[in-house]
C-alpha cells in the first residue's frame, strides 16, 4: 500500500483514507480493483491503474437520463455489493443527475442538471435508461417540460461518451414491441439519424448485470476510452460469448438430455432447457459466469429452472415467442449423442443420425469404425424385429 501511495501521490492516499472512513479498507479497495481488471480480461497488475483512476481527487461526473423504462436498471444497481450503490455514487463517481435518486426535484433538479452540463461539457458520461419515443416529436415522454428526445440530443451532444443501459435503451426493449405505438427507438439509432458522433456503448439486459455497467465505467475512467466493443457496440468482456457456452446445463445439451415439460423427470434433474424454448444458444451475455446479487446460481432464470428468453439480444428478447426453439449458434457438437431418456436397447436416434450424416466429412478411421459398428448393431436388431 505504501508503494501504491508513493507511485500515485498523496491524492490517492487521501482518497483511500476517505474510503476507509466509509467502511472500505484500502486492502479491500485494491482487491476490488484487481477483480475488475481480471473481469475485463486485463492482467491483475492493472488493478493499480484502475485504483488510481477511481481514487482521483475529482470524481468523474455522470448524468443519468431516464426515458421509457421500468426503473429496473436502477434497481439492479441498488443490489450491487462490491461496491454498493452508495460507494459507487459517493466515492467512485459523481452522480450529478438521476431522477430516481435525486434529493431535489422539479425546477431545482433541472437547474442542477444544466449547471453540471455547463461545468463538465465534454467530460461527463451520459447514462441513458429506457427507449426514446420519436412519434409525434416525442410527446410520449417528457421531463421538466422537455421531451426525452430533445433532452437526449441536448445532453448527448455535450457528453464525452454515452452508455445505453438496459435493453430498452440498447434495442428498444418492451416499449418497442409490436405495434410500438410511441415509436420507441434505441439511443444509437437516434444518434445515427441525427449525425451525433459521440460514442455509444450498449449494456443490454432486462435488467443488465450491474457489474457490466460498473466495469465499463471504471475502464473508461482508467484508460480514457471505452472497452473493446463488438459489432453491436457491446463490451466484449461481457457479451463476447453466448450464454450456451458457459451454462451449467450445457453438459446435458451435449449429452442429449433435455427437459420436455416443466416439472417432468428431466426438469427436476436439471437437464437442458433448450426444448422448452431456452434462448441461451443465440444470446450473448455473461449471466452464467457473473450471476446476480452474489447469491449463487439460483439468481438467474436458467438457474431457477426457467429458459433464458434472450433479454440481452437484439431481435430475440421481446421479439420471439417465449417458448419457441432457439437458433443454435457456434455449435460444436460432440462425437456421439445419447437419448433424452437413456436405457433402451439399440442405438439411439442421435447416433444413427450422426452415422448417416457423416458422408463427405473427415472423421478419422477410429471414429468411422466406431460409428459403423454401432450402426451395424442397430441394424441387426431391426432385422430381428427388435
Amino acid at each position: 500500500m505504501k508503494g501504491f501511495i508513493e507511485d500515485f501521490g498523496a491524492e490517492a492516499g487521501d482518497a483511500l483514507d476517505r474510503f476507509a472512513r466509509n467502511g472500505v479498507s484500502r486492502r479491500d479497495f485494491l482487491k476490488f480493483c484487481t477483480g475488475v481488471a481480471l473481469f475485463l480480461g486485463l492482467p491483475g497488475e492493472m488493478g493499480a491503474r484502475i485504483a488510481e483512476a477511481a481514487a482521483a481527487a475529482k470524481r468523474p461526473p455522470v448524468l443519468w437520463l431516464s426515458a421509457q423504462e421500468c426503473t429496473g436498471c436502477t434497481e439492479t444497481l441498488l443490489r450491487a455489493s462490491h461496491p454498493t450503490l452508495e460507494k459507487l455514487i459517493l466515492e467512485l463517481i459523481s452522480l450529478e443527475y438521476h431522477e430516481t435518486l435525486l434529493v431535489g426535484s422539479g425546477k431545482q433538479a433541472e437547474e442542477w442538471r444544466e449547471k453540471s452540463m455547463k461545468e463538465n461539457r465534454g467530460k461527463y458520461i451520459l447514462v441513458v435508461d429506457g427507449s426514446i419515443p420519436v412519434k409525434e416529436n416525442g410527446i410520449y415522454c417528457k421531463i421538466g417540460g422537455k421531451t426525452a428526445l430533445a433532452l437526449l440530443e441536448e445532453m448527448g451532444t455535450q457528453a464525452a461518451a454515452v452508455i445505453a443501459i438496459g435493453s430498452c435503451a440498447s434495442w428498444g426493449g418492451v416499449p418497442s414491441a409490436d405495434p410500438n405505438p410511441t415509436g420507441a427507438t434505441p439511443v444509437h439509432e437516434i444518434f445515427k439519424s441525427k449525425g451525433i458522433k459521440v460514442p455509444v456503448v450498449n449494456i443490454p439486459g432486462c435488467p443488465p448485470n450491474p457489474y457490466n455497467f460498473l466495469s465499463t465505467v471504471l475502464y473508461y475512467l482508467t484508460f480514457k476510452k471505452l472497452p473493446e466493443l463488438d459489432d453491436q457496440a457491446r463490451p466484449k468482456f461481457a457479451y463476447g460469448r453466448i450464454i450456451h457456452d458457459n451454462c451449467e446445463r450445457r453438459p446435458h445439451f451435449d449429452a442429449g438430455r433435455f427437459a420436455l415439460q416443466f416439472g417432468d423427470d428431466g426438469h427436476r434433474k436439471g437437464y437442458c432447457l433448450y426444448k422448452l424454448g431456452c434462448k441461451g444458444p443465440e444470446t450473448h451475455a455473461n449471466c452464467p459466469i457473473q450471476l446476480f446479487n452474489d447469491v449463487g446460481s439460483g439468481a438467474w432464470p436458467v438457474g431457477t429452472g426457467h429458459p433464458c428468453f434472450g433479454c440481452t439480444e437484439k431481435g430475440v428478447g421481446f421479439t420471439k415467442p417465449l417458448h419457441s426453439p432457439a437458433v443454435v449458434k457456434d455449435l460444436t457438437p460432440p462425437s456421439l449423442f445419447t437419448e433424452v431418456y437413456p436405457g433402451k436397447e439399440g442405438v439411439s436416434p442421435g447416433v444413427k443420425s450422426l452415422a448417416t450424416g457423416v458422408a463427405g466429412v473427415a472423421i478419422g478411421a477410429a471414429g468411422a469404425a466406431l460409428i459403423s459398428g454401432l450402426g451395424k448393431k442397430g441394424d441387426d436388431k431391426e432385422d430381428k424385429g427388435e
